[in-house]
């Protein structure tokens, strides 16, 4: 595995705004979501350990309770680091509310941060595949956790996250489903959003986001 000739393409305002205009001018459900409430956010994460383990925390729970979560890790534990997470027991990392499985996998990949086994700091220079093939090694890490790494902290503009939940019932809303679409069936629907996914889905997020404030729904 070897880094890209050039370095891969990066989400900025500039360019999500691009995004934007392609998948609205050619998809009338993702410009109604535009239209009222604007172009989505650009989310991003700085990339590294801490994104890292904080997207482990995400996995099967909502942000809020992730957050929560991490929070009270940071208060516990201070910076969450490799060197830090590399010398404390899963004992001490549980006590501050993380379940034994996402405590043994945050201080697993912390361990192999540690040992040389995967260099987030690479990361950035490979293309999508790769970084997937590079996470999806450490015990924890599937394709919806990579995933959402390329998306969020690496910024990249034509990942799809399979499985996310949030996505599958805002695609159902947006795009008039009958039944929440699967992940399957919700990957070959993103397909026409190529080269652009990223985008579509944080137009999704957008309106799962969005209309859940406007409810006072969680």
């Amino acid at each position: 595995m070897s880094p890209t000739p050039n370095a891969p393409r990066r989400l900025t305002r500039t360019t999500l705004l691009e995004g934007v205009a392609a998948v609205t001018g050619s998809d009338d459900a993702l410009a109604s979501v535009v239209d009222r409430y604007g172009p989505p956010p650009l989310w991003g994460r700085r990339p590294g350990f801490a994104a890292l383990v904080r997207i482990i925390l995400e996995q099967q729970v909502s942000l809020a309770s992730a957050r929560a979560t991490y929070d009270r890790m940071e208060n516990a534990l201070g910076e969450i680091t490799p060197e830090r997470l590399a010398s404390v027991s899963e004992a001490n990392v549980r006590r501050a509310g993380v379940t034994r499985q996402k405590a043994s996998y945050s201080i697993g990949l912390a361990r192999q941060v540690q040992e040389g086994t995967i260099d987030l700091r690479r990361l950035g220079q490979l293309a999508d595949d790769d970084v997937r093939e590079a996470l999806m090694a450490v015990r924890g890490i599937g394709k919806w956790t990579a995933d959402i790494y390329l998306l969020m902290a690496l910024g990249r503009p034509d990942v799809w996250p399979d499985g996310d939940l949030a996505l599958e019932t805002a695609a159902q809303e947006v795009l008039r489903l009958r039944t929440r679409p699967n992940r399957e069936r919700l990957r070959r629907v993103a397909r026409r959003w190529h080269p652009w996914r990223a985008v579509a889905a944080r137009i999704l997020w957008h309106h799962y986001l969005s209309t859940r404030r406007r409810t006072g729904c969680d």
